[in-house]
């Protein structure tokens, strides 16, 4: 999709902070980080949230590279906090399917504050 910031990142028009690639998936720093450590995990291919017909093993490579950058940063041991925003009422602001891993420092209960 040609306007969409993420596909352009796929493409190279925008550069990104890659921390893992492969064939379906790419996963990059969040340039507004809301935690220490804040990957997002994307398809390659625009889907623009989970009820776009995502095929299965796409979802599955998905969430195993959430596994696999939690562990390369460093977060999995400590603990890591897994976010989709579905859609506008969950304030998903870029409309291409995309998965929040934010870990570093323990957080509250909230999603996305930190107990200090």
């Amino acid at each position: 999709m040609s306007n969409c910031v993420f596909c352009m990142i796929v493409d190279g028009a925008i550069p990104a902070n890659k921390i893992y690639e492969d064939d379906q998936v790419l996963a990059f720093d969040d340039i507004a980080p809301q935690a220490p450590t804040h990957i997002l995990v994307i398809p390659k291919a625009h889907y623009a949230d989970l009820s776009d017909d995502v095929p299965r093993e796409v979802l599955c490579n998905l969430f195993s590279v959430v596994a696999k950058v939690a562990a390369q940063s460093g977060i999995a041991k400590s603990g890591y906090r897994v976010i989709i925003n579905n859609g506008s009422d969950a304030n998903q602001t870029v409309g291409h399917l995309h998965v929040h891993v934010m870990g570093g420092r323990r957080m509250s209960h909230g999603m996305v504050c930190f107990d200090d």
